[in-house]
Order: C-alpha cells, then sequence, then structure tokens
C-alpha cells in the first residue's frame, strides 16, 4: 500500500513552497492518513469512479483517493499548491496521468473535463452550502460523495423539518439527494487545529424533484420562507405573490395551511406551493 502524507512532510512541503494557512480561503489540512482512508471508503470510491475533490490543498485527501479512484480530478485555487500536487503524487509512487489539477475558484467552474462520479472534499466553512449545492446542480453524474464542512453546517445539511437547523440548505440539498451524517472529525487531524468541530455529511444522489425552471420557481420560495424564519408562511411569501391574501389563497390552494411556518415545510410542501403560484 502506497504511503499517505504525515504531519511533518506536509509542514515541510508547505514550508518549501511558501504556503502558510490562511483564515481567508480556510485552509486547514488534514494530517492524519487513517482519516483521509475512512473518508474515501466513507464516500465509496470504487476502482471505476471518477473521482472530484475540491480544496485538495497539500494532497492528503488525494493520494488517498488515487488508491482506489480510476480517476482523479481536483480543484485548487491556490496556484502555489496546484503546481506541487502532482509533485507530492509522484514522490509516493502514484501515476501522474490518473490526476488533473484545475486551477481555480470552485465557485467559478462550470466545466470539468471528465463527467465526475463520485465527490470528496474538505470544504471551508464560508463556501461549503453554495460550493456544495453548485456542485450537484450542474454535475448530475454525481452519485454519491462525502464532505468535510464546520459541525454547524453539517447539523444544517442533514436536518428534518421542525428542528432548530432545518433551513434552506437542507431543503435546497434534497432537491438532489438525500443526505446523511457520516460521523465527526477530531480537531487534532488538522494543521493548523482549527477553534470550530468538523463533521462528515454523506450524500446519495436520487433522481431531481423536477425540471430546472421548477427548481427555480421552488428555490425562491424557500428562500422567502427562511428569510425570516418566525413568519408565517401567508406572510412570508406576501411580497412574491402580491399581499398577504393572496398567498393565503395559494397556499390553502397547495393544500397547505398558510399559518404554518417554513420550518414543518417538507421540499414536497415547496413544490406544491411553486407549482400553484405558476398556474
Amino acid at each position: 500500500m502506497s504511503n499517505l502524507l504525515g504531519a511533518a512532510e506536509i509542514r515541510e512541503i508547505a514550508e518549501r513552497i511558501g504556503v502558510r494557512p490562511t483564515k481567508k480561503l480556510g485552509q486547514n489540512f488534514v494530517v492524519d492518513a487513517n482519516t483521509c482512508r475512512k473518508i474515501v471508503k466513507s464516500a465509496g470510491v470504487e476502482s471505476s469512479d471518477i473521482a472530484l475533490e475540491i480544496g485538495p490543498g497539500l494532497g492528503s485527501l488525494t493520494l488517498a483517493m488515487l488508491e482506489c479512484a480510476r480517476e482523479v480530478i481536483a480543484i485548487e485555487i491556490d496556484d502555489r499548491l496546484a503546481a506541487e500536487l502532482p509533485e507530492t503524487a509522484k514522490r509516493h509512487g502514484f501515476d501522474q496521468t490518473k490526476l488533473t489539477i484545475i486551477t481555480q475558484d470552485a465557485m467559478q467552474v462550470s466545466k470539468l473535463p471528465r463527467d465526475p462520479t463520485v465527490l470528496v472534499a474538505n470544504l471551508p466553512y464560508n463556501v461549503s452550502v453554495p460550493v456544495l449545492l453548485r456542485f450537484l446542480e450542474l454535475f448530475p453524474t454525481l452519485r454519491a460523495g462525502v464532505v468535510m464542512v464546520q459541525s454547524e453546517v453539517a447539523d444544517r445539511l442533514v436536518a428534518k423539518p421542525n428542528s432548530k437547523t432545518y433551513g434552506s440548505p437542507s431543503v435546497k440539498a434534497a432537491w438532489w439527494a438525500d443526505l446523511t451524517s457520516a460521523g465527526t472529525v477530531s480537531r487534532s487531524i488538522f494543521w493548523p487545529v482549527p477553534n470550530v468541530d468538523s463533521s462528515l455529511v454523506r450524500f446519495v444522489r436520487h433522481e431531481s424533484a423536477g425540471d430546472e425552471a421548477l427548481r427555480k420557481s421552488t428555490f425562491k420560495i424557500i428562500d422567502a420562507a427562511f428569510a425570516q424564519r418566525r413568519k408565517m408562511m401567508r406572510a412570508a411569501l406576501s411580497d412574491l405573490c402580491g399581499g398577504s391574501a393572496a398567498a393565503s389563497t395559494i397556499i390553502e390552494a397547495s393544500g397547505i395551511d398558510p399559518t404554518i411556518r417554513g420550518e414543518a415545510l417538507e421540499l414536497s410542501d415547496f413544490i406544491k406551493i411553486a407549482i400553484t403560484l405558476s398556474k
């Protein structure tokens, strides 16, 4: 089995290429090889997979993916890290032709050289939800994956209705996939050690809930419902529907109580309202 990166080597690479982890880019590098293998296993990466990684950093997870996948596509915003990654793979005995690196901001990526089948990523706190939703939307070939995010974000992504953490990320992600918790990770596996806890979220894609027009109209309703989450739905949707009375009529026609709050509704309920409103 190939050796993966350890803490000492990670620090050595960072020093050699002049990288100091920055809060701005949310850089906390994973320094524990066992955790990397656990994440890749949890994502179900197989020998036939084209694995996609967002923010590979110094390559800890990348090497663990190269052990299992047919090919790895890595998106890295920092050009120093992107340039070093193939060298790291080579030093550890991996075939560099199996690794494709895209030096770009993940939020600007709109196409990839090949269709990815599985996603594995250690996502920075400030962009984790928009990045995940963007990639679920843009790349329907992604069948499954695991993302490592701040625990607070993980709770929001896997939340169910009528819970404090349930909100627009929970409902929007459910449009494309079933999301479940895949456990927590210790702060000590990172360098530098973050001052927040991290968790793993696993997703498995299902058939999307409708076409793109319906998705956009449903997401508008979700955004309005959670913009002020203590509001009843008739008040939350009054701007979209042309007043509170019109909103009440539309919500009732969808078979939903207009005095209910958004946090009590499932994705299917928001879809019903979107369909009624479009009529």
